[in-house]
């Protein structure tokens, strides 16, 4: 298996053609950067989206919780992340309360 190459500029992304839309990666995010969106062609309804990708701390939570190698982490020597904030430790606690769903604007 070859290494993924990371899209420019991007901290975190996902390849969709593996997810399940388990939100695994979701419930482990510290930084509520991941929601579930809803989507009527997954099998269950909804599918990972990267919401806040700016508040992405690079700590590859996500990715090492994903049971089908479908989220991945920029490597830290090729992107600058953002630090852990309040904010962000607000927004988890909403997404999680939310049932991971998407939190609406």
């Amino acid at each position: 298996m070859s290494n993924m190459e990371a899209p420019a500029n991007t901290p975190v992304w996902v390849n969709e053609a593996r997810c399940k839309a388990c939100d695994k990666c979701v419930s482990v995010c510290p930084a509520g950067v991941l929601a579930m969106r809803q989507e009527v062609h997954s099998t269950l309804g909804s599918m990972i989206k990267v919401v806040h990708p700016e508040a992405c701390i690079g700590c590859t939570d996500c990715e090492l919780a994903c049971p089908d190698f479908a989220i991945y982490v920029a490597d830290k020597k090729e992107f600058k992340f953002a630090k852990l904030t309040e904010e962000a430790k607000v927004r988890k606690e909403a997404v999680i309360k939310n049932n991971y769903r998407e939190l609406e604007a």
